[in-house]
């Protein structure tokens, strides 16, 4: 993040560039806020939009006067969670921790976040509290898990922390039967990183190679982009790649409908009504209830062991914000290992 803000400082104060395009969610707070400072317009992705937009003091009725943002919403991955473990057959109890950052903080508000779409859909709670990002010992929330007999665990934060505790709770024998750890699932090596007890993992789903949609100014289709990037990187596909490819597309869009690509204020005007159909689907703000955000679709899934050429397949277990995306599998409780 500190490298994503210091380059784009760069690019507004010493380039002085005419379009920004922010490609790292947490460095798209700081950025924004310099952007709209300089009167650049300034598109960024990969953050749920409310993290970006609540801690500058902002609100959909509200919005930026010159940066943009296009993402789903952190309230879309949570009521997808529940969904998830409506599939299974628990004793709906829920251990729930997370990372002390901005998004951890909106994950874990008790109204708005998780804990309320918890308690909505008839799940109990046992608080694990939050973390800060060096903490390597989560015992104290395995231990509270595991003697209230959460047959869940949810919240937020990265692989590493993720990791730790999982193998913390191998070690003290704690089984639940589904986890949903929201952005420590998004990349399979996370999940190969944890062997065979990776298997199962359930997670919200931005993109897949599966999504019936096409770059708008290549034509590749999710599938053949993905493919390509497979052939090119000699590894396995990962979701930010979608929205990698639709930031530019949807950049790229504005400088051509503008009509004059160093005109800063058309370029700022095309972002406010764009409604372009990318490789991660719509992107629309022109017709969007929040100002400066177009909300993208989202599913849930989960991680499963696979005999074809990579060791994990990520399967579509959810649709209901993903209309478009064809449910491939039910939910199933993690495997005993």
């Amino acid at each position: 993040m500190n490298r994503s803000i210091s380059a784009g400082n760069e690019l507004i104060l010493r380039d002085q560039v005419d379009l920004l395009l922010i490609n790292d969610g947490d460095a798209a707070v700081a950025l924004g806020e310099i952007a709209d400072l300089h009167g650049i317009p300034t598109m960024s992705t990969m953050q749920p939009w409310q993290a970006w937009m609540l801690p500058r003091g902002s609100n959909p009725e509200q919005g930026f006067p010159w940066s943009f943002h296009f993402f789903w919403g952190a309230d879309d991955a949570m009521s997808t969670f529940v969904r998830l473990w409506d599939q299974l057959d628990t004793n709906k109890s829920v251990g729930d921790f997370y990372l002390d950052n901005p998004v951890g903080q909106a994950f874990a508000d008790p109204a708005m976040g998780l804990p309320g779409f918890m308690e909505r859909g008839g799940y109990s709670r046992i608080e694990g509290g939050m973390f800060k990002i060096d903490a390597d010992d989560y015992s104290a929330q395995v231990s509270r898990f595991r003697d209230a007999s959460a047959d869940i665990v949810t919240g937020f934060g990265f692989p590493p922390h993720w990791i730790t505790f999982w193998n913390q709770a191998g070690q003290a024998g704690y089984t639940p039967k589904a986890c949903t750890f929201a952005a420590a699932f998004l990349f399979p090596q996370a999940i190969e990183a944890m062997g065979a007890r990776g298997d199962g993992m359930t997670t919200e789903v931005w993109w897949t190679p599966n999504v019936p949609f096409a770059s708008s100014f290549t034509g590749q289709s999710a599938r053949e982009l993905a493919d390509a990037w497979e052939a090119d990187s000699n590894a396995q596909w990962v979701q930010t790649l979608g929205y990698s490819h639709a930031l530019f597309e949807v950049g790229l869009n504005a400088l051509v409908q503008s009509g004059a690509p160093k005109d800063r204020a058309a370029v700022r005007d095309v972002f406010a009504t764009t409604k372009l159909d990318t490789v991660v689907g719509p992107v629309d703000f022109a017709s969007s209830p929040i100002r400066n955000v177009a909300k993208t679709q989202l599913a849930g899934g989960q991680w499963r062991k696979s005999s074809g050429k990579h060791a994990f397949e990520l399967v579509i277990t959810e649709n209901t914000l993903a209309p478009d995306l064809r449910v491939e599998s039910e939910t199933i409780a993690l495997p005993k290992v």
